[in-house]
């Protein structure tokens, strides 16, 4: 049988967690290795299922590899296009598999990949990405499972998103950095990971600026160098700390972060209540009650994140009355609250993309399911601030994108452990 998460509830955590790199960041980062004509050293990796799948892929498509704790070499000198068919099983588990496409194209100038497969959270469309290709030059073939691109040539190009897209905006950034000329990204997202993976490229040798802004300017370059490069801190990771200190009325100071990445969940924090402290690269989160309702509304950066949402949700079913989630990023990202309905919440969809929270005495434990990586993690902070036992499955979904999630939680206090079955 599969392995769960047991939790013996309310117990309030205190202490000190330290973050570590951040995954979305990583997954950009390291095919931006695969264009260094020479090794590169990438510190602060973090050891989740994501990056464990793209260390394989790396691996498989060639690259030598070296990793010494949360650092990795990657030797890309030895990686072949024709090495693609191997990757196809760890393709379709990732989502952010789809930056060996861009990554590729400006390398080898063709690429070809399995559909990408990731987190079940909504219809989540390659056709921006593709739409960038082609503007740069390449011509995209797309089948039911596959998808194959190749260009005599790469030229600069103006390219619009319409809507925002995280992931089409950093496979534009890798597919043009080698291109003729200057390409131009409008309406281009803004997260920190973005603007890491630019800052990782411009140390290798690209010509990246205004990351950050919805206006990003790339003029592309002949060759990229490896260099020593550490991974931006996990501000989603951060958050479920921070989260799970105002649930369980604890006192956690979270370490080894940037906290203006974390302004938004800091905001609404202190809407509701908590006391919140900012340091210059730590975050102390002091729970308190009575809890306020809020409402929220996830936007691109530097608004609400899509990715905290959902142990948001889990904090409202604590405050007194009645708050809201309003989700404008994915469409199925609330199958998480019939969970919380199992532990006594008062939740309910109001719309397709609406949650109402009408705030109750406490949670009572169950036997409860990850619907995906952020919704486990928020099925954990569910079970820490319960009266009672949690089980927590399917953590196949939390270990994508979590770091040793049970033991920090433990170092804090909780009464909480994996269990075989």
């Amino acid at each position: 049988m599969a392995d769960k998460i047991v939790i013996h509830g309310g117990i309030p955590l205190n202490g000190e967690v330290s973050i570590s790199g951040a995954k979305n960041a990583a997954l950009g980062i390291l095919p931006a290795a695969i264009l260094a004509d020479t090794p590169m050293v990438i510190d602060n990796l973090p050891d989740i299922q994501d990056v464990n799948i793209y260390v394989t892929m790396l691996e498989k498509l060639g690259a030598s590899l070296t990793r010494e704790g949360d650092r990795l070499t990657v030797d890309p000198s030895g990686i072949r296009f024709e090495n693609v068919d191997k990757i196809v099983e760890e393709a379709t588990k990732l989502r952010a598999s789809y930056y060996i496409l861009g990554a590729f194209l400006s390398r080898f100038r063709k690429g070809r990949q399995p559909l990408p497969g990731g987190c079940p959270i909504g219809e989540r469309p390659i056709n921006l990405h593709i739409m960038a290709f082609e503007s740069l030059g390449a011509r995209v073939q797309i089948t039911e499972t596959m998808i194959s691109m190749e260009a005599d040539e790469l030229n600069g190009a103006d390219i619009t998103f319409d809507p925002v897209s995280v992931g089409a905006t950093i496979n534009a950034m890798l597919a043009s950095v080698k291109a003729k000329g200057t390409t131009v990204l409008r309406n281009a997202a803004k997260e920190p990971h973005v603007v890491d993976i630019a800052n990782c490229l411009n140390l290798m040798g690209a010509r990246i600026s205004g990351a950050g802004t919805d206006t990003i300017k790339i003029k592309g370059v002949d060759s990229l160098r490896g260099v020593v490069y550490s991974v931006v801190p996990d501000q989603i990771q951060a958050g479920t700390y921070m989260i799970a200190a105002a649930a369980t009325c604890g006192n956690i100071l979270v370490r080894n972060i940037i906290p203006q990445h974390l302004e938004s969940l800091t905001a609404k924090l202190r809407e509701m209540g908590n006391e919140v402290t900012e340091y210059d690269d730590s975050i102390r989160v002091i729970g308190r009650r009575p809890l306020l309702p809020v409402n929220i509304k996830t936007m691109p950066h530097p608004g609400f994140p899509t990715d905290l949402q959902q142990p948001m949700g889990v904090l409202m079913c604590l405050a007194e009355g009645q708050s809201r989630i309003t989700e404008s990023i994915f469409e199925k990202r609330f199958e998480y609250v019939g969970q919380l309905v199992k532990m006594g919440a008062d939740a309910h969809l109001r719309t397709e993309n609406v949650a109402v929270f009408n705030g109750v005495d406490h949670l009572e434990g169950a036997v409860i399911e990850a619907t995906d990586l952020r919704a486990g993690a928020a099925m954990v902070i569910a079970g820490l601030a319960a009266m009672g036992t949690t089980e927590v499955l399917n953590l196949e979904h939390i270990e994508r994108g979590y770091v040793d999630l049970v033991e920090n939680f433990r170092a804090l206090g909780a009464d909480i452990a994996r269990v075989s079955g």
